[in-house]
């Protein structure tokens, strides 16, 4: 895994002393090796920071161009069908690497921008052709992977994360309002937002074409995920499990080994299980919280010995939450997700040991894992219900209900913030999960495609990107292989959810595979117990002098009222937006 980085002037000169002030605060992402190209005018500059897998030499270096010097690449990610990619174009270019980045700029060269659907992958890169005077920025079909821009009309920055491109000093330092607004409605800021005013981040799905003259530039979103309600064959269990298995296969591809996280859940010991059909004896890591009869790492560690792997845990208690003061710089902008340390730490283990781990992001969105999904579907078909007792499901309203985790509306904005930012406050303030609603799609596809976009996409796949990365740690997701998307939502959904069965088409694959007490186990999401979030004297200290109050944001007399409450995940959220204001602002 890697950082990117990328700055093109209208006029003027790049400053590279400067710019490698910039790529050196990426330097957790790609600790190996640090590349930088400018070109011949000194308008258009490109950095990379490495974290190697393939190709350890120095060949493999990036920023990597073209055999002509005519395209220039700096790329994050991996590709896993690059072997195959590499055969079919072997007869068009003459490939001097064995890396998957020069698979890039020879697909780029014989196929051009739209090359990018033949990639399986996780992916974002920067990709400069001199010949057009134009910058391609490309974002993997999920959002695994993430790209930051900041595009004035006269100057051009994109990176890995926001601190590369605020350390540029191009960029003041104004909240975007309504992105602060936005956040403690959805836990994060949603995209194209970002925290600050003129940055933007790049949509899942989707790349910028940017013309170097003129600066002008055009979103295309490149994939769609299509439903289709097909029945199934009578192969299906046996077809998903060789997506799987061959998603695990290309996902290992590597000249170091590779790790996996393991909960002791459904997802993770699939993923080991499947390592260890292909010949794999990986190092797992878990994690666990102190005094909590629910704690993950004994059931990881039962799936341990049950599949002869070496497990290392790490366990969290009410200390832990000293982590907090670091998360404004491993995130850079506040994510509410409660477990964004437990990640960081497990994260920072499993460093100790390997470079890289698979975890099991995507199984529960595609096979109907979440618990809501199941709420959802147990909810009286729309059409019935409204017609018995003159009531529809609004779904949207539902999903932000269960996705709240303390909700706020606009009346609750406005009780919170100080009146010059109502303003900023969105008129729908779930505008974003109304932007992904399809109400079209069956009623389970229109909840999952939700939890694709919105939570997966913008929540849990930025959280476990920062918090690995932060420890130059590459987490690599094979769950989030898109045919098995396409294949499953192709399917009528009573094909792959069963109400007695969660995650039917994985469990088939599963259930003589894993103990009975895992198979058994109730759905479990990444957290840890109440009382390590819900100590109101930790929030009282926290917020006893807040930097909030004291510029006019949010009202005194608003944390107050709930400091007298026991239970409510709102201090959770102003608490985490507290200590990346102090840091970014307030220091």
């Amino acid at each position: 895994m890697c950082g990117i980085l990328g700055q093109v002037v209208l006029s003027g000169q790049i400053q590279e002393d400067i710019f490698r002030k910039m790529l050196l605060s990426l330097s957790h992402r790609g600790p190996d090796h640090t590349g930088l190209k400018i070109s011949e005018n000194n308008r258009i500059a490109l950095g990379h920071t490495r974290l190697s897998f393939l190709d350890l030499s120095e060949q493999g270096a990036q920023p990597m161009c073209d055999n002509n010097g005519e395209v220039w690449l700096t790329f994050n990610g991996e590709i896993y069908n690059y072997l195959e990619l590499k055969k079919e174009l072997s007869h068009s270019y003459s490939f001097q690497t064995e890396t998957d980045s020069e698979v890039i700029i020879a697909a780029y060269k014989v196929w051009g921008i739209a090359f990018i659907n033949k990639l399986k992958g996780m992916f974002a890169f920067g990709l400069y052709d001199s010949n057009i005077q134009k910058i391609f920025l490309v974002r993997d079909r999920f959002g695994i992977k993430p790209l930051y821009y900041y595009n004035s009309g006269a100057q051009l920055i994109f990176a890995s994360e926001l601190k590369a491109i605020m350390a540029s000093g191009e960029v003041a330092k104004n909240i975007n309002y309504s992105a602060f607004s936005d956040y403690f409605v959805y836990r994060y800021i949603p995209s194209p937002k970002t925290i600050w005013q003129n940055v933007n981040k790049i949509e899942p799905a989707t790349y910028l074409e940017i013309n170097t003259l003129s600066f002008e530039q055009k979103h295309i979103e490149y994939w769609k995920l299509h439903a289709n309600n097909s029945l199934s064959d009578p192969i299906l269990i046996e077809e998903i499990n060789e997506i799987i298995k061959n998603a695990v296969k290309e996902h290992t591809r590597s000249d170091v080994p590779i790790g996996s996280f393991l909960s002791g859940g459904y997802d993770s010991s699939a993923l080991v299980h499947y390592m260890k059909t292909l010949g794999q004896n990986p190092e797992t890591f878990s994690i666990g919280f102190s005094n909590w009869e629910k704690s993950e790492d004994q059931f990881a560690e039962l799936v341990a010995k049950h599949l002869s792997v070496n497990n290392t845990k790490v366990v969290a208690d009410e200390n832990s939450l000293q982590y907090l003061e670091i998360m404004p710089t491993v995130y850079d902008e506040p994510i509410a997700d409660i477990s964004i340390i437990p990640t960081f730490m497990v994260s920072k283990l499993a460093k100790t040991k390997v470079k890289a781990v698979l975890s099991g992001e995507g199984a529960d969105e595609i096979f109907g894992g979440y618990t809501w999904q199941q709420d959802f579907m147990k909810k009286p078909n729309s059409t019935w219900f409204r017609s018995l007792f003159g009531e529809k499901i609004d779904t949207v309203s539902w999903y932000a209900e269960a996705m709240a985790m303390g909700k706020f509306d606009a009346k609750e904005l406005k009780l919170m913030l100080h009146p010059r930012l109502h303003p900023h406050i969105e008129k729908d303030v779930f505008w974003f999960y109304r932007q992904h609603f399809l109400p079209k799609l069956s009623r389970l596809k229109s909840i999952q495609y939700l939890d694709i976009k919105c939570f997966m996409g913008e929540l849990v796949l930025t959280k476990i990107d920062r918090a690995s990365m932060a420890n130059s740690l590459e987490v690599r997701v094979p769950f989030l292989d898109h045919t098995l998307f396409e294949k499953i939502f192709s399917l009528q959904e009573s094909n792959y959810f069963k109400p007695e069965q969660t995650k039917f088409l994985l469990y088939e694959n599963i259930k003589n595979i894993l103990p009975k007490q895992i198979l058994n186990r109730k759905k479990q999401g990444f957290v840890g117990p109440d009382k390590y979030y819900m100590n109101i004297d930790f929030y009282k200290k926290e917020l006893e002098n807040s930097a909030l109050v004291k510029y006019e944001i949010i009202n005194q007399a608003y944390i107050n009222e709930l400091l007298t409450e026991t239970y409510n995940w709102k201090l959770w959220k102003i608490v985490v937006m507290e200590k990346w204001f102090k840091h970014w602002i307030d220091h």
